[in-house]
């Protein structure tokens, strides 16, 4: 019998995450239909005003600021616990908004409270949801795991606005955002259903963990704050498509709702694609492989941001689609397989407070751009923020190595994992 690292998809083998992924399938696709409804449906109540989409944004992902002490609540307490009450809070906060829709009574400030309410809820979802990846499946699978989490993410990407168009045309926002409310029943299902007894859960948790600690532990490893500095600068600049994406398509090529699907279903393509690239990685990856795709990134979207029409913005989406995915990923598998499995829940919230966290400033700026200047304008903003970004890092990797004693500078590929 082979072993199961030698099989495509290791990770799967393992029974608590197949239930977990089958569950995060369902519920991301319905999150993802609920981003085009929320997004269209601002649009279609301030006539397209770029200044309220950047605010709505904005509001949503403002409370990640909580997410360290959504880390510090995921290393002190029971995640799967804690992943259950998030989805149901999550569909009880959908379910009235849906609801508003479909009878008429919807209002700017409903969405704001939704957006808000949300947020809150994701501050501990989802460093909560990254280290418990872990716990599944063990350090050996994590990479594949991490990498197939990013598959099922991105395939909910493709498949959550292609039919989120088609149904906002056909029935309206209303009916999107109710399949939302009822999705996030599935990862509750899938989070009841595994056997706690076949999880990692290693050392025991820590009864009073500190914030601080986490942070101490970051600075401690210098190989970790470059990487969350690069993933700032691109965070805040380049990953706005939630604010970009809707504007091109109704600003510039004058689209529908479907074309706005296509649009974002191209950029989750090229994602699912990078996904399954990198589900392959069995060690950490480089520093110089981090800042290398970040620049290749930047690249991409500022040509993105030239496409002149819409099949050509499709596929410039696609490829950046792939080289956004394959740089979080890569940044993600630095950070977390390097880092003390003791303090991994507060330095994933880290990571997702500056990933995240850093995009209410972005949302705020990129529209500020957009509304004064355009669509296009937005993206090549990004873009050339994160091209700059990830030559810089790149100069610093190379000189920092060249600043080592010889036998120090070959470095492998695939770096030693921190285990327990």
């Amino acid at each position: 019998m082979s072993s199961p690292l030698k099989r495509p998809f290791p990770s799967l083998s393992v029974r608590n995450f197949r239930l977990f992924a089958a569950g995060q399938v369902l519920s991301a696709t319905g999150t993802w239909m609920m981003v085009v409804a929320q997004d269209w449906l601002v649009l279609s109540l301030t006539d397209n005003s770029a200044t309220t989409l950047g605010a709505v944004t904005a509001l949503q992902f403002a409370p990640l600021l909580l997410t360290l002490y959504g880390g510090r609540l995921a290393d002190r307490h029971d995640k799967r616990l804690l992943l259950t009450v998030a989805n149901l809070a999550s569909g009880a906060l959908a379910l009235p908004l849906a609801l508003l829709v479909l009878t008429d009574t919807v209002r700017l400030w409903h969405i704001c409270l939704f957006a808000l309410g949300l947020g809150l809820v994701n501050a501990v979802e989802v460093p909560t949801r990254m280290a418990f990846v872990s716990e599944l499946v063990g350090g050996d699978l994590l990479p594949n795991a991490s990498a197939l989490s990013a598959a099922y993410f991105n395939a909910a990407r493709v498949i959550g606005p292609a039919l989120a168009g088609l149904l906002i045309t056909g029935l309206g926002t209303g009916w999107v955002m109710l399949l939302n409310a009822v999705s996030y029943l599935a990862t509750v299902a899938g989070l009841r259903m595994m056997r706690p007894s076949e999880m990692h859960r290693g050392a025991e948790r820590d009864a009073r963990p500190r914030v601080v600690d986490g942070l101490r532990h970051v600075v401690e490893r210098g190989d970790l704050a470059p990487v969350l500095v690069l993933v700032a600068v691109v965070g805040l600049f380049g990953m706005n498509f939630q604010l970009t994406l809707p504007l091109l398509a109704k600003t510039v090529f004058h689209s529908d709702a479907a074309s706005f699907g296509l649009l974002t279903a191209g950029f989750a393509a090229g994602s699912l694609l990078a996904a399954f690239a990198t589900s392959a990685r069995r060690g950490r990856p480089s520093g110089a492989l981090v800042a290398g795709s970040a620049l290749a990134f930047g690249v991409l979207e500022t040509l993105a941001g030239a496409a002149p029409t819409t099949t050509a913005a499709v596929v410039l989406l696609c490829l950046t689609g792939f080289a956004a995915i394959y740089f979080v990923q890569a940044a993600n598998h630095r950070v977390q397989l390097g880092s003390d499995p003791r303090y991994r829940g507060r330095v994933m919230a880290l990571y997702t407070l500056i990933l995240q966290g850093s995009t209410p400033i972005g949302s705020l700026v990129v529209g500020e751009v957009t509304e004064r200047l355009g669509a296009r304008p937005g993206l090549w903003l990004g873009g050339l923020v994160s091209l700059t970004a990830g030559g810089l890092a790149l100069l610093h990797v190379r000189r920092t190595e060249r600043a080592r004693r010889p036998e120090e500078r070959r470095l492998p590929v695939d770096e030693p994992v921190v285990r327990p």
